[in-house]
């Protein structure tokens, strides 16, 4: 497990959590809700910044992969299933990814007896722009160049590709202009 030369949280980074070439991550503390047993659970592409306050809270199945040239700042993904984000993906702060309602890290969804359901994947495509306080739920399919606006709530919908969606429940409210 690797160590983290600037962290602050005596920690390492857990087995099963791959990173890509110039990826930059804040802290360890990221992955203290980390109980995956896949490998590998977490894997990022090269070039990417996962910024202070984000946490990856999976259960044992949870997987996540995330493309190169992206960034997050203080997101939480929250699955016991599959998320998958393209490579130019921005992810502003306090946006919340999770399978269900309930994102909880899995020592309480154990508890609960929420960790045994079966966990609708999340799909965010290449350039996609989302907002701060975002939050994203299982079963969302979110396409190429679209923009999600903040604090919008995503549940179980198909974002078209290159289209502008907000409020709560989100909605398609326009689409990107190419030039």
């Amino acid at each position: 497990m690797p160590v983290i030369a600037h962290d602050w949280y005596p920690s390492q980074v857990p087995d099963g959590v791959v990173l890509g070439e110039r990826t930059w991550i804040d802290s360890s503390i990221a992955f203290i809700h980390h109980r995956s047993v896949r490998r590998p659970s977490i894997r990022v592409g090269s070039d990417s910044g996962i910024y202070r306050g984000t946490y990856f809270d999976l259960d044992a199945q949870g997987e996540i992969r995330l493309g190169s040239y992206s960034s997050m700042i203080g997101a939480v993904i929250s699955t016991g299933g599959k998320v998958v984000i393209g490579d130019y993906v921005f992810i502003g702060y306090g946006t919340v990814l999770a399978d269900y309602g309930e994102a909880l890290p899995p020592p309480s969804r154990e508890r609960l007896g929420l960790s045994s359901r079966a966990s609708p994947a999340i799909s965010i495509g290449d350039n996609v722009w989302i907002g701060t306080r975002v939050t994203i739920l299982g079963g969302t399919e979110i396409g190429r160049d679209a923009v999600i606006g903040a604090g919008a709530v995503v549940d179980a919908m198909r974002v078209p590709p290159g289209t502008i969606v907000a409020g709560n429940p989100a909605r398609i409210v326009g689409s990107v202009e190419r030039s």
